[in-house]
């Protein structure tokens, strides 16, 4: 506009098209950048508000945000790979979220689990990781952490009566046992003879045994046998036992294992009375050696429902990161599962754990008991 001022009106008046759509041009440029640097300059404070808030966001609270946490992991393990996933994902969690995690394990030896308990309450750390174990050994080395200021954690030990302050997680063990028994109700039918294979006063598998009871009414099974001991060599122990109730009762349609070292013995009894081809086999949990047997030629092992041990062992240990950030309220934290059949790991050609996490993506539970500043894990 600046040019036209200087010009006469005649001037104007006189001036070519061309002149005026260059001097218009110019104004339209000059225009057109301020609009881009406006544009740009806006953008720019976007993006740095966002990176600003992000990293407020993830940044790590107390006592996170001052080195290593140091806490223990005091164990009461069985057998088999299920414990030792469970202890790799508890292991990578912890490193992941800035914990110095120390670990002991009792190996299916209450009277150690409670000593080592004393031992870790001794040791100075920030939090305590109760995995497993029974809770009249636990409850009073529980109670004298939490009186001493240490939160406590516990995975499959039900404490809530006798340690009301811990934290209680769990599979949803009756979800499970429910998920794989509606199975076996679909493949049999009712008025069938079944066998029983479990280990009571065991809080996961005592409340798998309540759905058993009511699924085993409501289709008027016929229960030949009831056998199971916990021991550190679970699927061969028990073998035994199945293998002498098999020779009492060999003609039945289906036995229930809850807990799949105790599966994996009944399956190895069933081989040895050669009846693989006359019973059914439904069991809880899912490993590497438990997907090898259930997608085996002529495996009698049917169905089972399960987590992935190595995400459940992260979850615990993130829940006791949000306790100690007192972002925990509750005191309850359960943990999904998912029914898998042997058909479907064979019409999915799944071998290991990976294939099937590639299959079942919820099987990794990432969301569950997080937050922005926990890093995720995977497996």
């Amino acid at each position: 506009m600046g040019v036209w001022r200087l010009l006469s009106r005649g001037e104007r008046d006189r001036a070519t098209d061309s002149t005026r759509e260059s001097v218009f041009s110019r104004r339209y440029l000059m225009k057109a950048g301020k609009i881009r640097l406006l544009a740009i300059t806006t953008a720019a404070l976007v993006l740095t508000t966002t990176a600003v808030q992000s990293s407020q966001a993830a940044t790590k609270p107390a006592p996170f945000n001052a080195g290593p946490v140091k806490i223990a992991l005091v164990q009461n393990s069985g057998a088999g790979d299920y414990f030792q996933q469970w202890t790799n994902g508890a292991k990578k969690q912890a490193t992941a979220v800035g914990f110095e995690m120390q670990v002991y394990d009792a190996q299916a030896d209450a009277a150690k689990q409670a000593t080592d308990m004393e031992t870790a309450i001794g040791s100075g750390v920030k939090g305590i990781i109760v995995d497993h174990g029974n809770a009249d050994t636990m409850c009073p080395g529980i109670n004298k952490a939490i009186d001493a200021g240490i939160p406590v954690v516990v995975y499959d030990n039900d404490i809530r009566k006798c340690a009301p302050r811990a934290v209680f997680t769990s599979q949803s063990d009756e979800a499970l046992a429910t998920a794989v028994l509606g199975q076996a109700v679909k493949d049999l039918g009712k008025n069938k003879t079944v066998g029983y294979v479990n280990v009571l006063g065991i809080a996961p598998l005592d409340r798998r045994h309540l759905v058993w009871l009511k699924i085993t009414k409501a289709q008027k099974w016929t229960q030949k046998f009831f056998v199971g001991k916990f021991t550190n060599s679970v699927a061969t122990d028990n073998a035994q036992l199945v293998d002498a109730a098999l020779k009492a009762n060999p003609k039945i349609s289906a036995i229930f294992a809850p807990y799949d070292e105790l599966a994996k013995g009944t399956i190895s009894a069933i081989y040895q009375n050669k009846l693989q081809s006359k019973i059914k086999v439904y069991g809880i949990d899912i490993s590497n050696a438990d997907i090898d047997l259930m997608t085996k030629a002529g495996s009698p092992w049917t169905a089972t429902a399960g987590t992935d041990p190595n995400a459940i062992g992260a979850g615990v240990v993130r829940v006791m990161a949000l306790k100690l950030a007192g972002q925990q309220a509750s005191t309850v934290v359960s943990f999904p599962g998912v029914l898998i059949t042997a058909k479907f790991l064979k019409t999915n050609k799944i071998k290991n754990m990976d294939d099937l996490r590639a299959k079942l993506p919820s099987l990794s539970m990432s969301k569950a008991a997080s937050a922005d500043w926990i890093p995720s894990v995977t497996f």
